[in-house]
């Protein structure tokens, strides 16, 4: 489920555990860069699954933005507000951007920059009353739901996988 969007019936809800929420992004985040560190040196050829394409830098983005995007969700949900209209291209769209060599300089910026977004979600669910975790309106995830869904967020990283070639061996 995208942002916004709701949910479909509850076969289609997302499997949540006993894991603390925002452990469980932190969990995510860390294995996102795991593999992430072995991107550096990529050889520029992207992974083909599906009618799709996958690159380092599109892993990233991905990820980037379903936590943006799930955290937009959440607070629409948590304010009971109207969500924006969700008219992103998700996966299906890979940038000029995307096929960029991913170099050392890349690496910090996606830990910067995922590791900051853990650090806000787990500020967020902190404030979330833990009766709230797991109420819903209508078909909406929970937040709950919300977050478990946010973990499914590595099959863009785990879809480049770990490279062992390198364009420039050390």
């Amino acid at each position: 489920m995208e942002a916004g969007k709701p949910s479909t019936p509850n076969h289609d809800r997302p499997h949540i555990d006993d894991r603390d929420p925002a452990d469980a992004i932190q969990e995510m985040v860390l294995h996102v860069l795991g593999l992430a560190e072995t991107w550096v040196g990529w050889d520029g050829k992207p992974v083909a699954i599906n009618d799709r394409v996958y690159t380092p830098h599109k892993a990233v983005r991905r990820v980037t933005d379903h936590m943006i995007d799930h955290l937009a969700q959440l607070e629409t949900h948590l304010a009971q507000v109207k969500p924006l209209p969700d008219e992103w291209h998700a996966s299906a769209t890979t940038t000029p951007a995307d096929l960029a060599p991913f170099q050392p300089e890349d690496l910090d910026e996606a830990r910067s920059r995922l590791t900051r977004l853990a650090q806000i979600w787990r500020i967020r669910l902190a404030s979330v009353p833990a009766a709230k975790m797991d109420a819903a309106t209508g078909d909406e995830y929970t937040p709950r739901e919300i977050v478990f869904h946010l973990l499914e967020s590595t099959y863009y990283a785990d879809a480049v996988g770990v490279i062992t070639r390198r364009l420039n061996p050390d």
